[in-house]
């Protein structure tokens, strides 16, 4: 009886090792031995997988409203910008631009462009002064 005793404590020392190893991830990239990896050399459980890339395609929508503010510091312009039919309403916001674009930007000067949006992040492009 000491035999079985002994033999039942072992196999239930071992018995949580076993139940939870698919859990674990193989040594040496070699197979955990769980059903999905039988056959394989290594382990198909726990392969790194790549992050998933970025959907959030940017939309680009047409833009017309004057520069209210010039803040070289924050890369940015103050516009007022007219409606965008089917995406803003008219109001004044603070966008991001490039050098060049901040560069030739001028306070009260009516623009045009594109208001390109990715995400939560806006920005302009494509900025010229607008034709009378």
């Amino acid at each position: 009886m000491n035999k079985l005793v002994l033999a039942l404590t072992a196999l239930l020392a071992l018995a949580p090792a076993a139940l939870f190893a698919h859990d674990q991830p193989a040594k040496n990239g070699t197979n955990c031995g769980c059903a999905c990896c039988q056959g394989q050399e290594t382990c198909c459980c726990h392969e790194e997988k790549a992050p998933e890339a970025k959907t959030d395609e940017a939309k680009r929508h047409p833009l017309a409203g004057v520069i209210v503010e010039v803040y070289a510091v924050k890369s940015s312009l103050l516009v007022k910008h007219q409606d965008i039919p089917g995406f803003m309403a008219a109001m004044t916001m603070l966008f991001k631009v490039d050098a060049a674009t901040l560069k030739g930007a001028v306070k009260g000067q009516a623009i045009t462009g594109v208001l390109v949006q990715q995400g939560e992040d806006f920005w302009l492009e494509e900025l010229k002064p607008a034709k009378p």
